[in-house]
């Protein structure tokens, strides 16, 4: 029997496991936290990404390793691959833990990008933000993620304040200037690479955010045939170039019909949890499949789909199971502010059914904050 090392036991590896039990693979998480959510379906190592026991016990119990999340350190990567196989490559989640390379990744492959700049100096602060102009975004070009490590600077004022707020990470984890970006739609791509190099993408999806964090997702997004061709080849390009193997997001702005990318995260992504239920293949169950050289599955979708994600705490359920279509995950998570604990996904056969039943749910559970721009998609 197959059995896939998984490093991080977020709700990723947790629903990882979960997909890879048809399959009849069995599971290693190593994580730094004993009570990590994955640890619930799928034995634990636990200890620091840079133990060195634990890199041995994990290594010596596993057959292939893949990620729950892109910062894992990029030498335990390396040292692990030496060891077994794992997918996606050390260099393609070296090249999504750093917004400069990333970026510069996707200006070489003619992907269009937000003006960018390298900062290491308050000086180089300065003359960016005269270049790029306000407003911008300053943020490390590391461990960054749900719109941690940033400070929008919206007039020449606020250049004190982001120097303060991020200069001492110039240093150690590097800094990046990037144009801000007035976009209409946050789109993204959720993307499978085989170990064959065979290439298939889901239905583009449209996501709305809460303070840096996904609200809701819907798919498939509202786009011509013309943008979702670009926004998958764009996809196609990144894969082909980092010779990617698994499942991962291309997240994209769209501005007066033009798409830019904003970033690379190289594992099963948040925006397609909707593959679970809406799609004939989910991402868990395809990102396994790629890893492990099989054949990868049909990613047509099944009607439309609402994700809708649950943070700090979770709602109550049944409005969502009230549904016909209605389906229900929870991390087995702990409450906290900021925290992602779950999610729901609505499924429907046309958009009219679904906007309906967001419309209900939203109702119920007072979120009708979080449906009506997605109720507004559909109309």
């Amino acid at each position: 029997m197959t059995t896939v090392g998984i490093l991080g036991g977020g709700q990723l590896a947790r629903m990882l496991a979960l997909s890879g039990a048809p399959l009849g693979l069995r599971f290693l998480v190593l994580d730094n936290t004993a009570d990590a959510c994955a640890g619930q379906f799928a034995p634990m190592v636990v200890g620091d990404y840079t133990d060195q026991p634990a890199l041995d016990e994990f290594a010596s119990k596993i057959d292939v390793a893949t990620f729950d999340f892109e910062n894992v350190p990029a030498e335990s990567a390396h040292w692990l691959a030496e060891r077994r196989p794992v997918f996606p490559s050390p260099r393609a989640l070296a090249v999504a833990q750093d917004r400069l390379a990333e970026k510069t990744l996707f200006r070489e492959l003619g992907i269009p990008v937000p003006d960018f700049a390298p900062i290491d100096t308050r000086e180089q602060l300065i003359d960016a933000v005269a270049r790029i102009g306000t407003p911008c975004i300053l943020k490390t070009r590391r461990l960054g993620y749900d719109g941690k490590g940033q400070f929008r600077i919206k007039t020449p004022h606020d250049l004190d304040a982001a120097w303060d707020a991020l200069g001492a990470q110039a240093d150690k984890v590097g800094l990046i200037l990037e144009g801000f970006v007035r976009f209409e739609r946050e789109l993204s791509v959720v993307a499978v690479r085989g170990r064959d190099g065979e290439f298939r993408a889901w239905p583009i999806t449209e996501n709305w955010h809460v303070d840096g964090v996904l609200s809701a997702s819907l798919a498939p997004a509202r786009v011509d045939d013309a943008l979702a061709a670009t926004a998958i080849a764009h996809a196609g390009k990144l894969a082909q170039a980092l010779d990617y193997v698994g499942v991962f997001a291309l997240e994209l702005f769209c501005r007066d019909g033009v798409l830019l990318a904003n970033e690379l995260a190289p594992r099963v992504h948040n925006s397609g949890h909707w593959t679970i239920e809406g799609s004939e293949t989910s991402q868990f169950q395809n990102h396994l499949r790629a890893v492990l050289g099989l054949p990868l599955g049909d990613t047509r979708m099944l009607g439309q789909a609402c994700m809708l994600n649950w943070i700090g705490a979770m709602p109550e359920a049944a409005p969502v199971l009230a549904e016909a279509g209605g389906h229900w995950h929870d991390y087995g998570k702990s409450a906290r502010a900021g925290r992602k604990v779950g999610h729901a996904t609505l499924r429907a056969d046309d958009p009219a059914e679904l906007a309906a039943a967001l419309r209900r749910v939203g109702a119920a559970l007072g979120r009708e904050d979080q449906v009506e721009p997605v109720i507004a998609a559909l109309r």
